[in-house]
């Protein structure tokens, strides 16, 4: 399924705060350019979490519309109320989107039940669209476990497809990849070479908001076997991975494109702007590595 170089994009608002489609396109246009494999509308990165599903509908709309078939489209539909996050899988296959990423829910702490029906509810409505299924316990406060897993993939093979795994936990990716069919990407942009070493088929990377040449070029030397390769490239973007989470994500990663020209810095609040030593860490960051 869905592998190599994915972006987890960031949505672009204007001064008032509205979605900058004009950026957006922007944003897109460069990604196919400098050979990204696949975008990630709504996702986290996307600051979802803090746009109404009409909000969510339309940047899934346009990014289908822009990319136009060149690279797929995978839709952030999750969320923590699982009828919300039905209907907003249900929208966005009709809009056009290739799959879907759903994060385990957030807040209200499932059960290991609770997440198998939570998942199972979406591929009974949306029987034909893909699914990967993204674990993130620091963001969501629970860890969907390796038999829940499995027992999706067991009972709907053709809806659960891949895995974004950003639990920093190598020893439960091993067994993910060993145990399942699941194509299997790195979450965490700091760990795509030891992930790829062991089994991973590539990253949904935040740091491809801005150095997306690079990230592309990091997965293909890992997924080639070319480590030499790949901890050298590695230790080059590490800076640029660093400043993206020097403060919360996607709040660097925005003034980073901001700086290249691409869309305005701002995030929704809760998220406040950037601080003055993350424009600085950021700034010096992409200016190292000759992006900027």
């Amino acid at each position: 399924m869905w592998q190599g170089a994915i972006t987890a994009l960031i949505s672009p608002f204007d001064d008032a705060g509205e979605i900058d489609f004009a950026a957006l396109d922007k944003l897109i246009e460069r990604q196919i350019e400098q050979g990204i494999e696949g975008i990630v509308p709504c996702g986290s990165t996307g600051e979802a979490i803090t746009m109404t599903l009409d909000e969510r509908c339309a940047v899934i709309e346009r990014t289908v519309k822009t990319v136009n078939k060149r690279i797929p489209v995978i839709a952030g539909t999750g969320g923590s109320a699982t009828a919300e996050v039905v209907e907003a899988t249900k929208r966005a296959f009709a809009l056009g989107a290739d799959g879907a990423l759903i994060n385990t829910p957030a807040y209200n702490k499932p059960q290991q039940e609770g997440l198998y029906l939570h998942y199972a509810a979406v591929a009974n409505a949306v029987p034909g669209l893909p699914v990967m299924l993204y674990n993130i316990p620091g963001r969501t406060a629970v860890l969907m476990e390796t038999a829940t897993i499995e027992r999706l993939c067991e009972d709907f093979p053709k809806v659960f497809v891949a895995y974004k795994d950003a639990t920093a936990n190598l020893k439960q990716t091993e067994e993910l990849i060993r145990k399942t069919p699941l194509t299997v990407l790195s979450g965490d942009d700091g760990l795509t070479v030891p992930m790829i070493s062991i089994g991973a088929l590539g990253i949904v990377s935040v740091a491809g908001n801005v150095i997306p040449k690079q990230i592309r070029e990091l997965s293909d030397h890992a997924r080639a076997g070319r480590y030499d390769e790949a901890a050298k490239l590695n230790h080059r973007v590490t800076p640029v991975v660093e400043a993206c989470f020097v403060e919360s994500n996607p709040v660097p990663a925005k003034y980073g494109a901001h700086l290249l020209g691409l869309c305005k810095p701002h995030a929704r609040l809760p998220l406040a702007p950037a601080t003055d030593r993350t424009k600085e860490v950021v700034r010096k960051a992409l200016t190292d590595i000759g992006v900027l």
